[in-house]
């Protein structure tokens, strides 16, 4: 997970200091150099570090702090807000041309996804109805042009390409008139990376800026090499003049060093952060929400926009109903369950809830797949009668569901009983509800 071991130590040098209900200096000495271990530990740049302690070192042993009647929780306050000053202040959005088509240009070392990326890209834009089109510029990594055919195919998004044989830079120049053509709201090119930085790759690239002049430039970093990808952001937007980050993999960064210092290091936003391998794991990046997940403060905001885009609205509203008439069946359970996995792991889901990573029972949670790949088995063994009526599942039905989803009896057993307790738990709640509605005129939550 993100930021896993720097947001333990933060939250545990902040829960120490949240209790006290006076802070002298040498609390505000102590708490500094925690935070600057922590830093140096999740691989953040050196000179970032030093600033940022500095910065809080000076403003929680000043008035603001020692006059305020909270002073624990005011210096909280402090580290919250230099913490999202070091990643940004503010969400840095993509730039709309005055007119059509915008022009994205991603750029990146081989490897680092700028492909994949920016099929990502595609679906996000898709998501606010905007049209696009791909430029397969990489001519040089073998079947680099067809994985960007191939990711256009799925996202039904054309993909311009004169082969492997024509000059990056004419295929750009011709690629910008396809997309003028067509009038697509953006027009995504794909660039050709090196293993390292040198003096031909940049050279193109500087070409086909000067031929597309792109509205956007953006850098695809992998998150994962930690300063490697501060350097390698450093040298790109020395010679090319970058409009913005991605960082890839951000999920699988526990240290979280790159996000922490290649706004500092660079003065150039973070657009983007990739959160896994699905097509539309491409997120905004918000330095405030990140810094209160860090913090353990949570991010509640990121949260529910999730819900609304993975949540069928009509379908919880449908929900609602059935559970308020106790019809609730396997079939809308196993709905359910869908729906929420579509929002992305569990445990990521968890982290972004205020004080997760501080109660007992969430805290190094980790939500077993398999057990939820059983549930779902097990569901779909059963017949359409068996799903509507779960109480006539008798011991021979039992058997041959098990027998069917790969699983053992005591499993069916688990599962039918847990159902069971559920829909009761949904009749006491009803039969509450109806009961405040009788004395209030109480509506019953998220009705239609």
């Amino acid at each position: 997970m993100a930021f896993e071991g720097l947001s333990e130590r933060m939250q545990a040098v902040m829960s120490k200091l949240r209790g006290k209900g006076k802070v002298s200096e040498a609390d505000v000495k102590e708490a500094t150099r925690e935070i600057r271990l922590a830093l140096l530990e999740a691989d953040v740049n050196f000179k970032v570090v030093k600033t940022f302690v500095n910065r809080v070192k000076e403003r929680a042993v000043g008035q603001e702090v020692l006059k305020s009647l909270t002073p624990g929780q005011q210096v909280v306050k402090v580290v919250n807000e230099e913490l999202t000053a070091l990643m940004g202040t503010e969400q840095a959005k993509l730039v709309q041309a005055n007119r059509p088509p915008t022009k994205i240009m991603m750029v990146g070392l081989q490897g680092a996804g700028k492909t994949t990326t920016s099929g990502k890209l595609v679906k996000y834009l898709q998501k606010q109805n905007r049209k696009s089109l791909l430029v397969a510029g990489d001519v040089y990594r073998p079947a680099a042009i067809k994985q960007l055919q191939v990711l256009g195919e799925s996202l039904d998004t054309p993909v311009f390409s004169l082969g492997d044989q024509e000059s990056p830079v004419k295929i750009a120049e011709q690629g910008l008139a396809e997309a003028k053509q067509e009038h697509v709201d953006y027009v995504i090119f794909d660039t050709a990376g090196r293993l390292h930085i040198d003096e031909k790759m940049m050279e193109e690239l500087k070409q086909i800026r000067e031929k597309v002049q792109p509205d956007e430039i953006l850098l695809v970093v992998d998150a994962m090499t930690g300063q490697d990808a501060v350097n390698v952001a450093e040298h790109f937007n020395r010679e090319l003049g970058l409009t913005g980050i991605v960082l890839t993999k951000l999920d699988g960064d526990t240290r979280g060093g790159a996000a922490l210092s290649v706004k500092s290091v660079t003065d150039c936003p973070i657009k983007f952060v990739g959160m896994g391998e699905k097509s539309d794991a491409l997120e905004p990046f918000h330095p405030e929400r990140m810094a209160s997940r860090i913090l353990g403060m949570g991010d509640v905001l990121t949260l529910i926009e999730k819900a609304q885009s993975n949540v069928d609205a009509e379908k919880a509203k449908a929900l609602e109903r059935k559970m308020r008439t106790q019809s609730f069946t396997f079939d809308d359970f196993l709905d359910q369950l869908q729906q929420v996995r579509n929002m992305g792991p569990l445990e990521d889901m968890l982290g972004m809830l205020p004080g997760a990573g501080q109660m007992k029972g969430l805290k190094n949670m980790q939500v077993d797949e398999k057990q939820i790949g059983r549930i779902e088995a097990i569901i779909r063994s059963m017949t359409p009668y068996e799903k509507e009526h779960p109480e006539h599942i008798n011991a021979s039905r039992r058997k041959r569901i098990a027998l069917g989803s790969g699983t053992n009896v005591q499993d069916v057993n688990r599962l039918l009983k847990q159902f069971d307790d559920m829909k009761k738990m949904m009749k006491k709640f009803s039969a509450m509800t109806k009961s405040k509605k009788k004395r209030k005129g109480f509506k019953f939550p998220f009705m239609p």
